[in-house]
């Protein structure tokens, strides 16, 4: 009954997230905001939601391990399964996408955690300075977004058309669903926990990571299928730069988050490999094809064994 109720709370959060961005993407545009505004504040916060939401309940409910783990475990799973899954059934041609420079802004988001990290603990400090590194970001997304045009582009959900009753009911059902959905997941998700006789944070790193990587997958699966190969690695590197500095940066105003030893000695050194097994597909025309989705669902497997084992 403890995993059915845990993953009814993962549901909860996924669907009350998609419908959260919906809600909030077309009422910013009826009220007349730029589409990138929309795009580079309001949908990169909503499609986080689930995982802001999980971080800072975790943290509030004294499980600060779910909300590292769910962090880490996210970031390694965007890579190995989110990447590796659409690249073993379609294979992926990174020529050409263009993503080098997220890749180095989200290798550098890395480092600063892992540099943050080792001084035991994310407090309001570290807060500060993973917020101000997120608001660099922004700044220079921004920037560079007015001077290509993208405010041009179309936004991802948006609806010209959506009624206001409709707009107020995708608003509600989010904003009421995410906090239920965050709530019954963590509690559930630490009886899980003790009952295994394990500590939270290998919760975080598997479950709970796994699960708030399904929108990821679903999303660079699609891409994949359509042989947009930037599409798919820029939703990973986007999501993997805003979990490092948005949700652990806000969670951690909430209250302190302890860096558990396991964390240093092992996960957060996984993470980082994971994300520099990406270089020579972003830097190079070096496709990744079903071999490589093989080498990184496998390699994924084995992690997930390790910490379940370990």
């Amino acid at each position: 009954m403890t995993w059915a109720l845990a993953i009814l709370g993962l549901a909860i959060l996924l669907v009350a997230g998609d419908f959260l961005v919906k809600g909030a993407v077309n009422l910013a545009l009826r009220l007349g905001l730029p589409p990138l505004i929309v795009g580079l504040t309001i949908v990169a916060f909503g499609t986080s939601a689930p995982e802001l939401l999980i971080s800072v309940d975790a943290v509030l409910a004294d499980a600060p391990g779910i909300a590292l783990g769910n962090v880490i475990g996210s970031n390694t799973a965007n890579v190995l399964l989110v990447l590796g899954v659409p690249a073993l059934i379609f294979g992926l041609e990174t020529r050409g996408t263009g993503t080098a420079k997220s890749y180095v802004v989200m290798l550098a988001a890395t480092a600063l955690f892992i540099a943050l990290a080792f001084t035991g603990t994310f407090g309001p400090w570290a807060s500060l300075v993973l917020l101000g590194a997120l608001a660099l970001v922004l700044a220079d997304q921004f920037r560079e977004g007015w001077n290509t045009r993208v405010a041009e582009q179309e936004v991802e959900g948006a609806d010209p058309r959506m009624r206001w009753w409709k707009i107020a009911c995708f608003l509600v059902v989010g904003l009421v669903g995410l906090p239920i959905g965050a709530n019954v997941l963590i509690e559930n998700a630490k009886v899980i926990a003790e009952s295994l006789g394990v500590p939270d944070s290998v919760i975080g790193l598997t479950m709970v990571a796994i699960g708030t990587s399904l929108p990821e997958l679903a999303t660079t699966v699609a891409a994949a299928a359509k042989r947009q190969a930037d599409v798919a690695l820029g939703n990973v590197l986007g999501s993997n730069m805003f979990n490092l500095l948005a949700i652990i940066g806000i969670a951690a105003l909430v209250g302190d988050i302890p860096v558990a030893d396991s964390f240093l000695r092992v996960d957060l050194w996984v993470m980082l490999a994971a994300s520099l097994v990406l270089a020579p597909f972003v830097f190079t025309s070096l496709p990744m094809n079903r071999a490589v989705g093989g080498v990184l669902c496998a390699a994924y497997g084995g992690y997930l064994w390790a910490v379940v084992a370990l």
